[in-house]
């Protein structure tokens, strides 16, 4: 059973724990005029998802879907969505509506969107991100509430454990214990470090958000800039070594 909780006005994290990997599963449901969900979760999450949407609105309302990259987690259930939802439409980056997402899950074909380019749900207005290789894959992306300041940082943050819903906590010493974890083993290297990394994570600080809605573990709620700089920092120390 999924736990729901709304950490800014209108935005609620559906989160599903699964304990065989230790890990939580997020996605994010914004209630407005035109309804928007971040992350699908996997197909086999679908159900749970679905109920767990249902006590907020009529999952069949939901019109758009949003996710950073092609990834079992983040559109995994596309497909089950646009069925139940039959005007809901994916929006992403062109380079995953061409490369991955009209092809192998989308009933209708994804919108694409710029990099700046903006959203608006009703009350709320979106701007879309394009950051390739952060959190990872050449077509990721983000989302950024602008009203409130949330922003949906996909596995930036990731965090192990059944955590808290959010915290203003830190987070960032959460995510690098789970960092050197992961490079001991399969899952090593799964957060590329590249040229470009420090660059989008500085881009990102600079809009101030309040809310950073990650993909596992606990939103965090407070200075969203602070916690992108520490994030930049120990993405270096740990995978660039310096």
């Amino acid at each position: 059973m999924a736990q729901i909780t709304e950490i800014a006005p209108d935005i609620y994290r559906i989160s599903t724990f699964i304990p065989e990997v230790n890990l939580q599963f997020n996605q994010f449901l914004v209630r407005d005029e035109q309804p928007l969900l971040f992350h699908t979760g996997m197909k086999g999450l679908f159900p749970v998802v679905r109920d767990a949407v249902a006590t907020l609105l009529a999952p069949a309302t939901l019109r758009w879907i949003g996710f950073s990259h092609f990834e079992a987690d983040e559109c995994g259930a596309l497909t089950e969505w646009q069925t139940l939802a039959p005007e809901a439409t994916a929006v992403c980056s062109l380079v995953a509506k061409l490369v991955s997402v009209d092809d192998v899950v989308a009933r209708r074909p994804a919108q694409p969107l710029a990099d700046g380019e903006q959203l608006c749900t009703g009350k709320y207005r979106f701007r879309f991100l394009q950051t390739p290789h952060v959190p990872h894959c050449w077509e990721a992306s983000l989302l950024f509430e602008e009203t409130h300041g949330t922003l949906f940082c996909s596995d930036l943050l990731h965090q192990n454990g059944d955590v808290e819903p959010s915290t203003g906590a830190d987070v960032v010493g959460r995510f690098e214990q789970t960092l050197v974890e992961y490079q001991q083993g399969p899952f090593a290297n799964y957060l590329p470090y590249t040229p470009d990394t420090e660059p989008t994570l500085k881009r990102l600080g600079a809009l101030k958000p309040k809310t950073l809605a990650t993909m596992h573990g606990s939103t965090f709620v407070g200075d969203g800039e602070r916690a992108l700089a520490d994030l930049a920092r120990v993405l270096k120390e740990v995978l660039a070594g310096r």
